[in-house]
């Protein structure tokens, strides 16, 4: 009887347990971890989401909102006892914590690029959302429409989208021209539209707009990685003669806006074409390449919080590279000089056998840039002998805490070329307050780009909107809804 008894209560115990379910390694892991990055002056929240596949195996992906960054694949994803590893290849980030007994939280380090950094990762039940309360919503008040054409000379298909004023026209035009990379018609950069929130604004002020995804990029054809500004410029003009041919737009009355590299490229096009009626330089450079750069490292490392020390050991770097550049026209010996100098700044660092493959991996990726057809035209390149010959009426503005083309020293040189230009008809303006993007910002630092909820400043808008109306003489923007 007794031992029935046994028998019958292991059985009850058994059937007890059975009905609880204990969570599995995996589910303690899975849901979003969030956290803040903080790397000398900049701060960056991290999300990283992480499920478990059919087949029982983990997958993960990371967000960068303060980058605007979404859904970026995580290569591996290891969890064993209570420690999680999670390596992104592309970023040559890996990120290693050990999960607290609360499971609510993750104390690790972030290791990238040969340096480390702590980073705690925290549950979340929902993902922090960029706000751009500037983007515009559907229905627009005016005809939107996607439109393709062809460079001929380059055999390259671009496409856009072409914003009609909603009034009786033909209207004033301009074209948008990006800054360097590659960028899609909107220029999207960090959780930013700027030029779809441009077009949208000229559109309701009566002028009519043409963004275009760059050559390679989006529904454009053609090859970005071996083009230069002056192919980009060929890319503008295909596009000045498309808006020629179109009845809405008056072809007396189109201009081209062009922002950071962009307003390298809309003088370009202003010299070899009498067709242009106007430009506006946003953040468009006055000096060479190599002038630029040299700048925006130590402006952009001060704003950082980085020593002067590093700061002068980072510049010495980038002027042997720079030299190299355009001494060597032959890439494979340029290449080998290059990674000479990259692996003797690594063997003077502290890094584990991980540690150096990830730098060595950032070194190659330095070096395929700076070889760039791209960047030996932008090294060297001045835009002041080009400005020189521009006679059409010209607005140059800057923010004046712009990090990457300084105000100062850029309209200064863009002013005194424009006068050796004879043209009487240019406005230089450093908007306050303002960085690269034209943000109203507290640093100017890139890091803030994403963090900042407006796209582009009212004020510098209207300063555009105001001026395109002055020169084309239409009147209408009081009644056409534009602020």
């Amino acid at each position: 009887m007794r031992k029935k008894r046994a028998v019958i209560i292991a059985a009850l115990v058994t059937l007890l347990f059975s009905t609880i379910a204990f969570p599995s390694n995996n589910e303690i892991i899975e849901g979003a971890w969030q956290g803040t990055l903080k790397a000398g002056a900049t701060e960056l929240r991290i999300v990283f989401k992480i499920s478990e596949q059919s087949d029982g195996v983990l997958s993960a992906s990371m967000d960068s909102p303060d980058q605007g960054a979404k859904d970026i694949p995580v290569d591996e994803v290891i969890f064993e006892n209570g420690n999680l590893r999670l390596e992104i290849k592309s970023a040559m980030v890996i990120f290693e914590g050990k999960l607290q007994d609360d499971n609510l939280s993750i104390q690790g380090e972030w290791k990238q690029s040969g340096q480390s950094f702590p980073l705690v990762l925290e549950r979340v039940d929902e993902v922090v959302e960029l706000l751009r309360p500037q983007e515009p919503k559907k229905p627009y008040p005016y005809q939107e429409e996607e439109v393709v054409y062809e460079n001929k000379k380059a055999a390259v298909k671009l496409a856009g989208t072409l914003t009609i004023p909603a009034q009786e026209g033909p209207f004033p035009a301009v074209l948008l021209i990006s800054g360097s990379g590659p960028q899609d018609r909107n220029e999207t950069l960090l959780g930013h539209q700027p030029f779809l929130v441009l077009a949208d604004y000229l559109t309701r002020c009566g002028i009519a707009v043409l963004r275009v995804d760059d050559r390679g990029v989006g529904k454009s054809g053609g090859d970005f990685t071996q083009a230069t500004s002056e192919d980009f410029a060929s890319d503008v003009l295909a596009g000045l003669e498309y808006l020629k041919s179109r009845k809405e737009i008056d072809p007396k009355q189109i201009g081209l806006i062009g922002h950071s590299e962009g307003g390298i490229i809309a003088p370009m096009v202003a010299v070899q074409s009498s067709d242009i009626a106007f430009i506006i330089l946003m953040a468009g450079t006055g000096l060479t390449g190599e002038e630029i750069l040299y700048l925006q490292t130590e402006l952009i490392a001060r704003a950082a919080g980085v020593s002067d020390e590093v700061i002068a050991k980072n510049l010495s770097l980038q002027e042997q590279m720079f030299t190299i550049v355009k001494e060597e026209k032959d890439s494979i010996s340029a290449e080998k000089r290059l990674r000479t100098i990259l692996e003797d700044v690594i063997s003077e660092l502290e890094l584990s056998e991980k540690e150096k493959e990830m730098a060595q991996a950032n070194a190659e990726a330095q070096i395929k840039l700076i070889l760039s057809p791209w960047f030996r035209y932008f090294l060297t390149y001045d835009p002041r002998p080009t400005l020189m010959e521009v006679k059409c009426p010209v607005l140059a503005i800057n923010g004046q805490k712009d990090l990457q083309v300084p105000p100062k020293e850029n309209l200064a040189a863009i002013e005194e070329a424009l006068k050796l230009a004879g043209n009487n008809n240019y406005t230089i303006k450093e908007l306050p307050g303002l960085n690269h993007l034209f943000q109203t910002a507290e640093t100017g630092s890139p890091s803030e780009y994403a963090k900042i909820e407006e796209t582009i400043s009212p004020t510098a808008l209207k300063i555009m909107s105001d001026w395109i109306l002055e020169q084309t003489e239409d009147k209408s923007i009081s009644d056409c809804g534009c602020q």
